[in-house]
């Protein structure tokens, strides 16, 4: 592994500092997005709630199974013209909403066409981005670029809304997402500048299709040895999170009776921890090396979340309990999260790199709502608290999977 000095590395890396650069202006810009496009269809148009829901699936699932379906043609081109491209379309789109604004030609329709392709392009994005990291830095500088990428995605996570909701303030809807297409633009400069070549795109063979290259990324994620039970343990974990996302303000506002602001005050602290746990990965995977973090990380993150039911067995120490679980979990689970992305893009082949991006976002993406459905019928069942508990029994399951993984090169 790399010293002490690889930090000042990257700081005096010029690509990776562009690279740094775009991200900043996408993270932000994804999360003004998602943030303004639902104010601007309740206080412009006037939209209903079923109108809303189909607004808010339309910006996840399209980019899901087009992410999904376009990994292998993310792999044979290059990386770095397909991420200005997915920029430029954005910030296109996105300024099409003040334009339409302005004449008065707003609709309902244009904000499904809008959230679906900048869903599609931002899951595009992440991928390729994702993918391009390995042929910017060294293997060894992994850990360390990726931490900084991930500290800036939890500081545009936790003020990304909140900055949202003051440019709405302060202009209005749709002159927020003139804001918002800038963050675009800047990304698509910022990318521009990169000078390190990529290698030539391969060309596509008579084999290839869109439903052989996504098999092909999950079968390369399935049958290597140290992806597959990543793959595998995150998928547990997942499954497990969509329940705690379902019960959680449940338990918090109705079971705990807490009020708005205390869980408020309570779900920030986690976005806090995750920043602190970004900056720590590095350090970490350096000393005890990626594997023994990657294990430990997962341990701790998930007992952490044990604090749930205890908050709903023990109300009287619930404000304590759920305050650790944001704090530990949210700092080890960060630190989890940038181990696997390191180890994927150092052991997986690169002309599969995108597909295998591609099947761990998927994965996510089918495995959340799947749980949210499943979380509902359980517990009206077995109960809520009983519903947590056998979630959190359930992703320490993840343990076993991980120690199967033998000590990465």
């Amino acid at each position: 592994m790399a010293n002490g000095h690889q930090s000042a590395s990257l700081f005096k890396h010029a690509d990776f500092l562009k690279l740094w650069a775009a991200q900043i202006g996408s993270a932000f810009g994804s999360r003004i997005t998602r943030t303004v496009l639902p104010m601007i269809a309740i206080l412009t148009i006037n939209a209903t709630p079923n109108e809303i829901a189909i607004l808010s699936a339309l910006s996840f699932a399209p980019g899901l199974i087009v992410a999904f379906l376009a990994g292998g043609y993310i792999d044979r081109n290059k990386k770095r013209p397909l991420l200005i491209t997915t920029d430029l379309v954005r910030a296109a789109l996105i300024f099409s909403v003040p334009i339409a604004a302005h004449f008065s030609a707003m609709s309902m329709m244009q904000l499904y066409v809008v959230a679906a392709v900048v869903g599609a392009a931002t899951s595009i994005f992440q991928i390729a981005d994702n993918a391009y990291l390995p042929r910017l830095v060294a293997k060894d500088q992994l850990v360390d670029a990726n931490s900084k990428l991930e500290a800036t995605d939890a500081v545009a996570e936790a003020s990304g809304p909140g900055i949202a909701g003051l440019l709405v303030s302060l202009f209005s809807a749709p002159i927020a997402m003139i804001f918002d297409a800038i963050t675009y633009l800047w990304s698509a400069l910022m990318l521009s500048f990169i000078k390190k070549p990529e290698p030539k795109r391969t060309a596509k063979s008579a084999e290839d299709s869109l439903l052989r290259d996504a098999v092909l990324g999950f079968k390369s994620c399935v049958k290597h040895p140290i992806v597959g039970p990543i793959l595998a343990a995150d998928t547990l974990m997942t499954l497990a999170g969509g329940i705690y996302v379902t019960l959680y303000m449940v338990v918090a506002l109705r079971t705990l009776a807490l009020d708005p602001f205390t869980v408020g005050v309570i779900i920030s602290l986690g976005g806090i921890a995750g920043f602190f746990g970004a900056l720590a990965a590095a350090p970490v995977a350096n000393k005890f090396g990626l594997r023994n973090t990657l294990v430990v990380t997962m341990a701790l993150g998930q007992l952490a979340n044990f604090g749930i039911p205890l908050a709903a067995a023990l109300p009287q120490y619930s404000i304590a309990l759920l305050s650790f679980q944001q704090v530990a979990g949210d700092f080890f689970m960060t630190i989890f999260v940038i181990q696997a992305l390191s180890l994927r893009q150092r052991e997986m082949p690169e002309n599969v790199l995108a597909r295998a991006n591609a099947t761990f976002q998927l994965t996510t993406g089918m495995v959340i709502p799947l749980s949210a459905l499943m979380a509902g019928p359980i517990s009206m069942w077995i109960g809520i608290t009983n519903t947590l508990w056998i979630a959190a029994i359930g992703a320490m399951f993840a343990l076993p999977i991980l120690l199967m993984i033998k000590k990465p090169n």
